[in-house]
């Protein structure tokens, strides 16, 4: 029996082995850890608890063939899901239950993570593509020879479009940044420089939504290891989200830093911040924002363009250039929101 426990307990999974008279015989570490109350010479019930795994062990000593089940742990606060085995054995008093317990909650997370993935995709899509179809069929019909409608239904299927042509775009950039996640770039960028371009690029919108960019950076390059485009590509989510959510005649600023020792990294690097005073987002929201598709207010979002990718964008972006972002708001008062990089 010493031989037995000492091979069970070098064994990473949890297993336990249940006996011809329905009791635990052993159990290693990793099982009693799990379960709790499996202890020796207890009746199985008492440790599993659980029907489906209980009516497997059940059905095994019965008839001896192989079940498998799912057994409901926890851990800590989380919630585990674990896939069970259930194999005969046969011991010196007739046959008896060997239970192996694999865990599967990351499976399990990932597999609810695609299909919340595929339903969240589909529900963009279903309404565009609806209205463009609902368009189609009046144009064909009852505006064939309306002119103003047409122009006026012409427009909104344009918006329409380039509403699907954004999504697609966002959705081909996340798996690209998501391939290359764990490929930290290197190539040294000028990030004062680019931060200036893309301010350039943006500062038409802001004019058109009474807006004003103020950038305060060293005047000297800020110069860190990444993916320019990438890089870009944050300051054009950051910066255009602030546009569209900072309110009418106040400043979005941007503020980037020399580097210096930053103790979000535990080295040297950069900060670049986006401040707007826009109404500000309510606590329980901010550790939501960074999650694919998820919005404050989706009626808004949508009326301005937003595809709810933007901010997981560039979580994933930071991430690989082994960055930190924060988010700071306070409703009212507006919205700052700091990519940490570092800068060697």
């Amino acid at each position: 029996m010493e031989s037995l426990d000492s091979l069970m307990a070098a064994l990473p999974l949890p297993v336990l082995l249940i006996g011809p008279a329905e009791r635990i015989e052993a159990a290693n570490p990793a099982a009693r850890t799990l379960l709790g109350a499996a202890q020796t010479g207890r009746h199985y019930i008492t440790a599993l608890r659980q029907p489906a795994v209980l009516d497997a062990v059940e059905a095994v000593l019965r008839d001896g063939k192989e079940r498998r089940a799912r057994y409901l742990g926890r851990s800590g606060s989380r919630d585990t899901t674990w896939d069970v085995t259930a194999g005969a054995v046969q011991l010196p008093g007739g046959r008896g239950v060997a239970l192996s317990f694999e865990d599967v909650t990351a499976v399990e997370a990932a597999g609810a993570m695609r299909r919340d993935f595929v339903t969240n995709v589909s529900h963009e899509l279903r309404t565009p593509i609806t209205a463009l179809s609902g368009f189609i069929e009046t144009l064909r019909g009852a505006a064939r020879d309306d002119a103003a409608a047409q122009d006026r239904f012409l427009g909104i299927m344009e918006r329409e479009a380039a509403r699907m042509s954004q999504l697609v775009s966002d959705l081909l950039s996340l798996s690209r940044v998501e391939q290359d996640e764990r490929l930290r770039p290197t190539a040294p960028v000028d990030l004062s420089g680019l931060t200036g371009q893309v301010i350039a690029l943006l500062e038409p919108i802001a004019a058109q939504a009474c807006l004003r960019l103020v950038f305060e950076g060293p005047e000297a390059p800020v110069v860190v290891p990444g993916d320019e485009e990438q890089l870009r590509q944050v300051l054009t989510n950051l910066i255009g989200n602030a546009i569209k959510y900072g309110g009418t005649e106040r400043p979005v600023e941007v503020m980037l830093t020399a580097p210096e020792i930053q103790p979000d990294l535990r080295g040297p690097g950069v900060r670049l911040k986006v401040r707007d005073h826009g109404d500000g987002i309510a606590a329980h929201h901010l550790p939501r924002l960074t999650e694919r598709f998820y919005r404050v207010d989706p009626h808004r979002s949508r009326a301005v363009g937003g595809t709810g990718l933007g901010l997981a964008i560039v979580k994933h972006i930071v991430n690989r250039h082994r960055g930190r972002l924060r988010i700071e708001s306070v409703q009212g008062q507006g919205s700052s929101l700091t990519v940490v990089l570092p800068s060697e």
